[in-house]
């Protein structure tokens, strides 16, 4: 794990450095706004949290927040002497994990680092599972019901969704056509009949398909019924 600490601060920035790496951290140091920000644009993807003063000599810690959040989701924790509400608010609506002000015993922030990320990280976990690939232009993000062709967003109906999702929740299985049509009806609750499976196996291959007419998605097994992926 490696943390960006801007602490214009020379003392406080030595200890933190020297604790946090007893603990198996890896930290870099910056002492004002200005070298704060060039390692926030340059170099952000090679850390895993951020620890910001509030006041530095050329800026604030706010604009250095807005910014990595804008850059890349990670934790960003402030280091403050103003502990007013106001000032609280202010950081947490800009988007900081959390907020500890000075002095502080250096354990409760070492607690506080290691809790951040562990939300980051089961946050991480989760997405990562709500997301389902066919193929490598197919994405369906469960969470949000979205769909998804090499980035571009794909507008489904609800039965069209809830049929590409029980494909994609049985990919490389053969899935027959009373299997389709049961679990259509498990989900929605309205009647489907064969027929209407027929049409929105079609609309789903128009909208899905870089070729409807020679499907590699949602494939034909002759006899047997329909498969997608492999």
């Amino acid at each position: 794990m490696k943390i960006l600490i801007v602490e214009d601060d020379h003392t406080i920035a030595a200890g933190l450095e020297y604790t946090l790496q007893q603990e198996q951290y890896e930290t870099i140091i910056c002492s004002d706004f200005q070298s704060a920000e060039r390692m926030i644009e340059l170099n952000l993807e090679q850390f895993d949290l951020c620890l910001l003063d509030l006041s530095l000599p050329d800026g604030n810690g706010y604009h250095l927040c807005e910014k990595v959040k804008q850059k890349k989701d990670i934790p960003v924790i402030f280091l403050t002497v103003a502990d007013d509400e106001v000032n609280v608010v202010m950081g947490l609506d800009m988007g900081a994990d959390d907020y500890i002000t000075k002095p502080f015993r250096i354990r409760e922030l070492l607690s506080r680092i290691r809790t951040v990320l562990r939300r980051y990280k089961k946050l991480t976990e989760t997405a990562a599972l709500s997301v389902i690939e066919i193929g490598e232009n197919i994405k369906i993000n469960t969470m949000e019901a979205k769909v998804t062709k090499k980035g571009n967003e794909i507008l489904l109906t609800a039965l069209e969704y809830r049929l590409l999702l029980i494909f994609a929740k049985h990919k490389g299985q053969v899935l027959s056509r009373n299997q389709l049509l049961e679990q259509i009806w498990d989900v929605a609750g309205d009647f489907v009949n064969d027929n209407t499976l027929t049409v929105y196996i079609k609309r789903l291959r128009e909208k899905l398909e870089d070729n409807p007419a020679n499907p590699t998605i949602i494939k034909t097994i002759r006899g047997l019924g329909y498969k997608v992926g492999d």
